[in-house]
């Protein structure tokens, strides 16, 4: 008598494979969250669908290694929806974000990030074989978070956006924190711990106490940089001709 168990676990298995790429793609509707937010000027509402954005970002990835999706579903290219929805979350929503804050001291500087970010995404080797980034990860979410939370004038917003472009094209290495060698836990957990964190600061009242929790919260950005500049051997690339 013919089973079907094998043609039973492969539909669950597919059935899977499309619930991952559907969560990975949950991250644009957070994006269009997040811009309608934006121009109704709720920031803090904005900056929570960014941070779940985020947090679906952080995730989605490891989730796809382990269902197999690329074996599952080889019509649907997972990295390219990825890159699609990261594109959006990583650089355009929080250039809008920073635009409708007022965080520039003139509204043409906001193409630095947006063709930063757009050079960085598209080269071939953005992610090197060692599991990092090549380049400060447009990370830019996390820029207009603490622009917004700890209030910085325009001149001083307008500097940091300016670094970051800049940093887009140095080759420095960046850690990949879903695919860490060493540390991982660590940092997922304090990655964890930052998200929520952030979410919870975003939703209290401007004030004394949220300028200082957005402060003391700067802690697990310096430690990135740290594990970067450490596991990244940041000096040998220094040294190169």
């Amino acid at each position: 008598m013919p089973s079907n168990g094998a043609p039973a676990a492969q539909s669950t298995r597919q059935a899977l494979a499309w619930s991952v790429h559907l969560f990975t793609a949950s991250g644009a509707v957070l994006a269009l969250f997040a811009l309608w937010e934006i121009q109704r000027g709720g920031f803090a509402r904005a900056a929570i669908y960014m941070l779940a954005a985020l947090a679906i970002d952080s995730v989605d990835g490891t989730l796809a290694r382990r269902v197999g999706v690329a074996e599952q579903l080889p019509g649907i290219d997972g990295r390219r929806l990825d890159d699609v929805v990261d594109y959006l979350n990583y650089a355009i929503v929080p250039v809008v974000f920073l635009l409708a804050h007022g965080a520039f001291i003139h509204v043409g500087l906001a193409a630095l990030p947006v063709l930063a970010s757009a050079y960085g995404f598209a080269q071939v080797d953005a992610k090197t074989e060692d599991d990092f980034f090549l380049g400060w990860p447009s990370y830019w979410n996390v820029v207009a978070l603490y622009v917004w939370l700890l209030d910085l004038s325009p001149a001083a917003a307008s500097s940091w956006v300016a670094l970051f472009s800049v940093l887009i094209f140095v080759p420095l290495k960046y850690v990949y924190p879903s695919k860490l060698r060493r540390l991982r836990t660590t940092t997922a957990v304090g990655g964890t711990l930052w998200v929520i964190a952030m979410a919870l600061i975003a939703a209290e009242p401007a004030g004394d106490a949220r300028d200082r929790a957005a402060a003391i919260s700067l802690v697990f950005p310096a430690w990135y940089v740290a594990l970067s500049a450490w596991l990244g051997k940041w000096w040998r690339a220094s040294r190169q001709p």
